[in-house]
Formats: C-alpha cells, structure tokens, sequence
C-alpha cells in the first residue's frame, strides 16, 4: 500500500478484537516488504501484521534503510546520518499505523532482520515510550543510529543469530546482549547454525516469544 509515509503491506487480525497487538517486520539491505511478509500466515491470528518497505530503492528491486560502503581494506562502514532518519521516519511510520488501525499500543512488537534488527534496537533506545518488543534477528547494536546514550527501557528482547553467518559476524552480534546485560533489560539470546537467514527453529523460538507475551 502507498497511502502512508512508506510502503508496505498488511495482514489484518483473524480474530476480531477492539485493538490488536502489532508485529512490524522491518526487512534487511536489499530485500523488500514482501520478504519478511512471508512469516505473515504463520504468526498469531490476534496480532495486526504489517511488513513495511524501507525507503531507497537499489538495483534489482532490493530496498535500503541507509547505506553501506566499503573501503579499500573491504571494511564495512553503515551511513549513521541516514540510519538516524530512518529511526525517526519508522516512528512517523508507526504513528500512522496506529492511527489507521485499531492498534493494542501497549502490545508493540518490532521484528527486524539484519537492517531491520539494526534500526529496531536503535528505535527501542530512542523511543522506548513507543513499543514494548523488539525481535532482533541477524543483526547488532549500532550506537552510531543514537541520539543519546542508551538507558534502561521496560522492552524485552528476543535476539539471535546464526552461528555461521558470513555478513555479520555473531560475534558483532553478541555485544547486543551484553548492553542489555549492562543495563539490567530482560532479553532471550540464541545462536542457530544457519548463515545470514533464518533457521525454522529460530522462526518457531520467536513465535513462541511472541505467543506468551499476547
């Protein structure tokens, strides 16, 4: 859909209630909003889905939250003036969500793959006030995407990550954890052996998470 800020796609709750809790799915580099979306059928029927599409096209029809460069070492650098834009344009974004629909706006959760782990974590030290889940696959903490430095939230996390991932080292990874440890913020940490994807098992652990906290 094209009606609000960015694009994205929905699959309203199956059962019907006065507000439903809200799964966002935030796709990585390169992907789209169709990617994560196929999680959709599988995730609670209760829960409003809505898999949202970042904002800068790339060739071959991927999209990008922000951009990454390489140097001449092949080192790895990510855009923290446009990762801090899309921070504040997924909470435009989600304003708009919840005034579309009938969102539970004490049952947010935030659904990240790789980018999308990387801007959830950033959104969840921004504005903690906004959502109460974060589910941060495949990805890792990037203070860089802050305005200030992180406090103690009332979110808890579900983190993973795989064992043999080639794009993001597990163990860039593991320093998410070790901030939330660092600040006394609940949080659930696996490792799968799987590369830069998603493991059914992962997929099944998460959707559990989700499951005990509707």
């Amino acid at each position: 859909m094209t009606d609000l800020s960015l694009e994205y796609i929905v699959r309203e709750p199956k059962i019907a209630s006065n507000k439903a809790p809200l799964i966002l799915l935030i796709h990585g580099y390169g992907s789209n909003m169709n990617d994560l979306f196929s999680f959709a059928s599988e995730l609670p029927e209760q829960a409003l889905v809505v898999s949202v599409q970042a904002p800068t096209p790339l060739p071959f029809g991927g999209y990008a939250w922000y951009s990454i460069t390489f140097d001449a070492d092949e080192n790895k650098f990510s855009d923290p003036v446009e990762g801090k834009a899309s921070v504040q344009k997924l909470n435009t974004f989600l304003d708009e969500i919840i005034e579309k629909y009938n969102v539970d706006t004490n049952n947010i959760f935030f659904t990240g793959f790789s980018q999308g782990a990387i801007l959830s974590y950033a959104f969840s030290f921004t504005f903690p006030e906004k959502i109460q889940h974060v589910i941060a696959l495949s990805g890792y903490f990037n203070s860089d995407f802050l305005i200030s430095e992180p406090k103690k939230n009332n979110i808890d996390y579900f983190v993973s990550h795989g064992t043999v991932d080639q794009v993001i080292p597990v163990e860039w990874a593991k320093k998410g954890p070790e901030l939330l440890t660092s600040l006394g913020i609940d949080y659930e940490y696996n490792e799968y052996p799987v590369g830069h994807g998603v493991h059914p098992n992962n997929f099944y652990d998460f959707k559990n998470w989700i499951e005990e906290r509707l």
